[in-house]
């Protein structure tokens, strides 16, 4: 795994809306910083990394870069108490054709 990667699942999940202009920013940095397509190593472990919210959009950067790698990162359905980033990437991959319907 990169290193820019390693330091972004290092800081753990996203703030959420009560974080930092400075905390989000510095986030929002480090997705930035991480070259483009990801690894499927590295997809997986950025899965991890969605927090409660949108953390004012910078969870859409996550997802799209999660995006970038080989899909599907979730085959499987996470279920409805499963968080709504996940359910987002599951529902995107049925969408795209990339899983079968259940």
């Amino acid at each position: 795994m990169r290193p820019e990667v390693q330091v972004f699942v290092a800081d753990g999940p996203l703030p959420d809306w009560d974080a930092s202009e400075e905390e989000i920013g510095r986030r929002a940095e480090q997705i930035e910083a991480i070259p483009k397509p990801v690894t499927r190593e590295e997809a997986r472990a950025l899965v991890s990394c969605f927090g409660p919210d949108d953390c004012y959009g910078v969870a859409w950067t996550l997802l799209h870069l999660i995006e970038t790698g080989p899909n599907p990162v979730l085959a499987t359905d996470p279920g409805p108490d499963a968080n709504e980033w996940h359910q987002r990437l599951f529902l995107r991959a049925v969408n795209g054709g990339l899983v079968p319907r259940a």
